[in-house]
């Protein structure tokens, strides 16, 4: 259990095991990959293509988003009573999205040789999944399963 110096008052904070994270990476991935490959579809009108692309990201991104959930882990601010309030959330799945459009961009261009195809398959991304993105984050916070502590620890 992480404490941390809240204006004098030590508090308890909620912290996802690692396995919570794979898991929670997992999940989140399978939603992306069905996103991508539908807009890389759209834009190339090849399922071979839109399955490269998606296949890639695939691989790329969940160590990405590995990276990135751990890294929000560290941020205190935004919590009452142990939980991300939502515009903590939304503020991680905007940067989420900044690094995980970059990313699209550069496996579409890599595999399409178009920087317009690409650039449409990202910027179209951009919004799809900053909304699948917080759905997910919300519907993962009320899972208990993987947390180190329990809500009654974060009374003052």
């Amino acid at each position: 259990m992480e404490k941390r110096d809240t204006g004098g008052v030590a508090v308890s904070l909620p912290k996802d095991r690692h396995l919570k994270s794979i898991f929670k990476g997992i999940t989140w991935r399978f939603v992306a990959f069905l996103d991508t490959s539908f807009l890389s579809l759209i834009f190339t009108h090849s399922l071979v293509t839109a399955l490269k692309i998606s296949l890639t990201e695939l691989i790329t991104k969940i160590f990405l988003f590995y990276v990135h959930e751990r890294i929000w882990l560290r941020f205190a601010f935004g919590k009452i009573n142990g939980q991300d309030q939502k515009y903590k959330t939304l503020l991680k799945a905007i940067s989420w999205r900044i690094f995980g459009s970059l990313d699209t961009f550069v496996i579409a261009v890599f595999i399409t040789h178009n920087y317009t195809t690409a650039f449409s398959i990202g910027f179209l991304e951009v919004f799809t999944k900053i909304g699948l993105f917080f759905i997910h984050e919300r519907i993962w916070m009320k899972i208990l399963w993987g947390k180190t502590t329990t809500q009654e620890e974060y009374s003052i």
